[in-house]
């Protein structure tokens, strides 16, 4: 196989780079990507989750606490935690509380709960890069 390319693959980082970087960067959006020197990746998904979040809450939509007694209530509570410190702020000041009267709160809800997803990735795309498996 002399025509196949070889892929240059980053270091992995030492100490505790690879547990601190997925906790910071679920805690707030971006965040572990940053501290990793990933200057326009960590802007872009701080920008996105937060947009989403300020979005999802525009629209009256709905923050869901944990609760055990349907499932998709259980989903959307933890696609919601996925938001990290956004997701404790807005229990903490009642926001997206009220009940659902329109459609929009509807797709209110659904932009918290991606938003919370997407930090989810994200964290883990910046453990990746902290243990090496990408750049």
């Amino acid at each position: 196989m002399a025509n196949e390319k070889t892929i240059a693959q980053a270091p992995p980082q030492t100490g505790m780079m690879p547990i601190l970087a997925p906790i910071a960067g679920w805690l707030v959006p971006g965040l572990g990507h940053l501290i990793q020197k990933r200057w326009i990746r960590g802007g872009l998904i701080f920008a996105s989750v937060t947009i989403m979040f300020v979005s999802g809450l525009g629209m009256q939509g709905k923050v869901y606490s944990f609760n055990f007694g349907d499932l998709l209530d259980m989903l959307c509570s933890i696609g919601d935690f996925g938001n990290g410190l956004f997701y404790f702020i807005a229990r903490s000041m009642d926001w997206g509380q009220a009940t659902i009267f329109r459609a929009t709160g509807d797709y209110g809800t659904k932009f918290l709960v991606c938003g919370g997803l997407l930090n989810v990735i994200a964290a883990i795309d910046a453990h990746h890069i902290a243990i090496g498996k990408k750049q």
